[in-house]
């Protein structure tokens, strides 16, 4: 559990990052909104990426909280989705900035988790190689990852969530279809 000024600091900085790009924040304007001194954010955090980094890993966390089980696609999309959507502008500045890395890095982790977390509540004690497993994971999470690259790429104008119901929709049966033909080979 954080303490209250590590909340006061990440708080300051999602607020500030709403506002403006992450090139045009600094250490000094994050103290000066939450009132304390250089020191105390840097007992707490060594630098912007670290902070960064800690934000984006404590969604994770949540996520994986909020959501122990996923069974249905729709579920996938709100969770994956959830955070991006609450604060768009600042995942935007991040994904526009020197840091774009450490977001995709844990873009990919999300993505991962949904997906698993969703074919392992889908599909609870089916017996299929864990090589077919790790396909038919890894090309549900490449669509989602994608899907939400681009999405940032247009600067997040689309309505991502419906697209991906849409999709849903389109797709309904595929994982089940891959199961079954791993199953028969």
């Amino acid at each position: 559990m954080p303490n209250f000024t590590e909340k006061a600091i990440k708080e300051t900085f999602l607020k500030l990052l709403e506002e403006r790009p992450l090139s045009q924040i600094t250490i000094k304007d994050i103290v000066e909104e939450c009132g304390i001194n250089r020191n105390s954010f840097y007992y707490h955090f060594a630098d912007l990426p670290t902070l960064i980094e800690e934000i984006v890993t404590e969604q994770i966390d949540t996520l994986i909280q909020e959501y122990p089980t996923i069974d249905s696609m729709e579920q996938c999309i709100d969770a994956a989705l959830a955070f991006a959507l609450q604060h768009k502008r600042a995942c935007l500045h991040i994904y526009n900035s020197l840091n774009r890395e450490i977001f995709e890095r844990y873009l990919m982790k999300e993505c991962e988790y949904v997906v698993t977390t969703y074919f392992r509540t889908v599909f609870p004690n089916i017996n299929i190689k864990k090589e077919d497993q790790e396909i038919i994971i890894a090309y549900h999470k490449f669509i989602c990852y994608g899907a939400i690259i681009d999405w940032l790429n247009k600067g997040m104008q689309d309505d991502l969530k419906a697209a991906f119901l849409r999709l849903s929709e389109l797709g309904r049966g595929i994982t089940a279809e891959m199961v079954s033909r791993s199953l028969e080979g």
